[in-house]
């Protein structure tokens, strides 16, 4: 009985392990915006669009990010991403927008990168730089299209709702928190290098290969928690191993 038992609490382990290590990678999957969460005021900012390969078989070999209109990013500039060549578009907008440079009438709409591919199992950081954020809103929701290499298109277009589960295919966030005190000129803070230093829509193009990467932030915390599980679970079937040895010991003694 003892030894059935420690066969099932073995099996229960490796199922845990399995669906915590599942849950990690689902959670980590989908494109982001990151920094995901900025101060109304903050000025000539750096982002990265992430961009997850999560298919086992082809490499993502075109990225669409679809920048909204109805509350424009004023002004972007694009970094070059080796082995990609990047095309803006842009769109001219009924009403200007004012700032401390002057007006600006023409703001980017959308942004493709084309010519690399992230292979599976890798990520690749697409840099955009914001000279300024939009105004009147508390978040700026992106739209991400992913091309793979076998022609699946996979769209993050779902906005998500507060106190809803999250969509299967969520688009990336930026949350826009209260202004700074300070006159809003904060340093880039950014994963990738920016590329200019003033802000205005403009097209700069470049090529590279798709940046391999490790797991993000959410994968190491599942892989931490199923060591854990798998931890807690070895310790009991190691206990109950024990005590099947020692009594076996004493039934030979006697």
């Amino acid at each position: 009985m003892r030894t059935s038992a420690v066969l099932r609490l073995a099996a229960a382990s490796a199922v845990a392990a399995a669906t915590v290590l599942a849950a990690a990678t689902t959670a980590s999957a989908h494109v982001i915006v990151d920094p995901s969460s900025v101060p109304k005021n903050t000025t000539d900012q750096t982002f990265a669009f992430r961009v997850p390969n999560e298919d086992d078989n082809n490499s993502t070999v075109k990225v669409e990010i679809d920048f909204p209109t109805d509350h424009p990013v004023p002004s972007a500039l694009v970094a070059p991403v080796p082995g990609w060549t990047d095309k803006i578009t842009t769109t001219k907008l009924a009403t200007p927008i004012h700032t401390d440079d002057g007006d600006v009438t023409d703001v980017v709409s959308q942004i493709v990168w084309t010519g690399g591919q992230i292979a599976p199992g890798h990520y690749q950081d697409f840099t955009v730089e914001f000279g300024a954020l939009p105004e009147g809103t508390d978040k700026v929701v992106f739209k991400a299209l992913q091309t793979y290499s076998d022609g699946n298109v996979v769209r993050w277009i779902e906005e998500p709702q507060a106190g809803q589960p999250e969509p299967k295919n969520p688009a990336p966030v930026l949350t826009l928190t209260a202004a700074t005190a300070d006159d809003g000129d904060s340093p880039s803070a950014a994963p990738s290098a920016a590329a200019g230093a003033k802000p205005a829509p403009a097209a700069t193009s470049g090529t590279t290969t798709a940046a391999a990467a490790s797991s993000s932030d959410s994968t190491a915390r599942g892989l931490g928690i199923a060591g854990i599980v798998v931890g807690v679970l070895g310790t009991a079937a190691g206990l109950l191993l024990g005590r099947r040895g020692r009594g076996g010991d004493a039934g030979t003694s006697a």
